[in-house]
């Protein structure tokens, strides 16, 4: 037998719910003692019959689709296991939905798009989210370009330093329920203008911080950056654990800027991190800086890379 269609099937339920109001009517009328309860009983009965009518239908999705010349068939979409982590991964997948309503087309889609009319037209149809090129902040701002290919893990190692406004620092404790036990700590960094990377690490700091203390006690650390810091990873969905998510740890002695160093060191911090020119006085602040002795690198699947402090300084993240 055929299936009926969906107006067919409304229309025999909107038959029944009419006999089923005049039957009850029939019954107020021919049970005067009942009438009292009317007012009260039919509106819920009503409403009722209402529901039943509806049972059937389900809410399909919340995101509204864009309707364009080339229409997409949502309900034709292969959405099996096998497709679906794929579409999520890719740039102009079926589920990248903007919902912060923020520009999200991938740095490295970008280009993709721009040489092929097709899938750009694509990836802005499917979703009624706007979806634009990442715009380049202005000046004063860390926003980044895209990163450089995995495979050049020294420049990929600067590009993270240069572009991250913050990292975790873990020294030695010297706190006393913690001593000599690892303790973390976010500083804010710079390791130049950002017109202007020069792969040292700076720090304003001050005497009152227990990281500092532990620094007088001994001082090497370790500074670990991650790319989630920045928009790449949110952009391609990937998680912060995630290999293709690179992250950086700097390892080496930290040291007091020489009077020489200053004025750099303070252009550095300053232009990224202008409210610390407001900071109090009081705290004593100073400078400092990583003197480095290892670069450790993970930006891809199957392993981490140490990278050479000679092939570090050498690359560029522009």
């Amino acid at each position: 037998m055929g299936r009926s269609s969906p107006t067919s099937r409304g229309r025999c339920r909107i038959f029944s719910l009419l006999q089923f109001v005049n039957k009850h009517q029939s019954l107020w009328r021919r049970r005067p003692q009942l009438n009292d309860m009317r007012p009260r009983c039919f509106p819920l009965a009503l409403f009722a019959c209402f529901l039943w009518l509806g049972q059937s239908y389900t809410l399909r999705s919340s995101v509204s689709w864009v309707v364009s010349s080339n229409d997409v068939d949502v309900d034709d979409a292969d959405l099996s296991e096998e497709v679906a982590p794929a579409l999520l991964v890719d740039g102009a997948g079926l589920w990248k939905a903007n919902v912060l309503g923020d520009s999200i087309e991938a740095p490295r889609e970008q280009a993709k798009a721009e040489g092929d009319p097709v899938a750009a037209r694509q990836s802005s149809r499917l979703f009624s989210y706007r979806i634009e090129k990442v715009k380049k902040a202005g000046s004063g701002s860390s926003s980044s370009s895209a990163p450089p290919p995995h495979q050049e893990t020294a420049r990929t190692a600067r590009y993270i330093a240069h572009y991250s406004d913050w990292g975790h620092l873990a020294t030695i404790s010297t706190l006393d329920k913690i001593k000599g036990l690892p303790f973390g700590n976010i500083f804010s960094v710079s390791d130049g203008p950002l017109d202007n990377s020069t792969g040292v690490i700076y720090f304003y700091v001050t005497p009152m911080d227990n990281t500092v203390a532990d620094l007088k006690s001994n001082p090497f650390a370790s500074l670990t950056f991650s790319e989630a810091e920045g928009e790449f990873c949110r952009q391609m969905m990937y998680d912060p654990e995630d290999p293709r998510c690179a992250r950086l740890t700097l390892t080496g002695k930290m040291v007091e800027v020489l009077p020489e160093e200053l004025a750099f060191a303070k252009e550095a911090m300053f232009s990224r991190h202008p409210v610390m020119a407001k900071w109090p006085v009081g705290h004593k602040w100073f400078f400092m800086k990583m003197d480095l002795i290892q670069v450790w690198l993970q930006d891809w699947i199957g392993g981490v890379s140490l990278v050479p402090v000679e092939d570090y300084f050498k690359a560029t993240p522009f």
